[in-house]
């Protein structure tokens, strides 16, 4: 019998110092496909809202706000009546509305400005607004259509 030495007996495996990632890659990619078919068939829930009759009273109609670009304000009661509406300087804007709500606190008040407007002159507007204690102001805006 042939002596067989210590480097012979190891000369035809190697040891592999990598971690196989197939197997791996192979249970990702089958949890990847399950999740992918069920998540379409998951039904997202059905919220049944309560019905009420109309209501007992019509909703309010704002007190407008127009600032025009040369800092012009104006005030008008009923946003139907035009250009019906007072003319008032911007440092009276919260007692005009006051004046205008009639007693009716809960009345909203809606401010619009024109393009050119300073944004500062806006915020101005809305903070003489809450230093008369009126709580319900809104901003006016015109949609555009997507694409435009």
């Amino acid at each position: 019998m042939p002596a067989v030495s210590a480097r012979s007996r190891h000369r035809g495996r190697r040891t592999i110092n990598e971690i196989n990632m197939v197997p791996f890659i192979d249970v990702m990619l089958v949890l990847l496909i399950i999740f992918m078919v069920t998540a379409p068939l998951i039904a997202p829930s059905v919220i049944n809202l309560p019905s009420v009759d109309h209501a007992s009273r019509q909703p309010d109609k704002p007190i407008e706000i127009l600032i025009k670009n040369d800092n012009e304000v104006q005030i008008r009661k009923n946003s139907s009546s035009g250009s019906d509406g007072r003319l008032i300087p911007m440092s009276q804007i919260g007692a005009a509305v006051k004046q205008a709500q009639d007693s009716d606190a809960a009345r909203p008040v809606v401010i619009s400005a024109d393009k050119s407007v300073k944004y500062e002159t806006v915020v101005n507007a809305m903070r003489q607004l809450k230093r008369e204690k009126i709580e319900r102001v809104g901003l006016s805006v015109t949609t555009t259509e997507a694409g435009r």
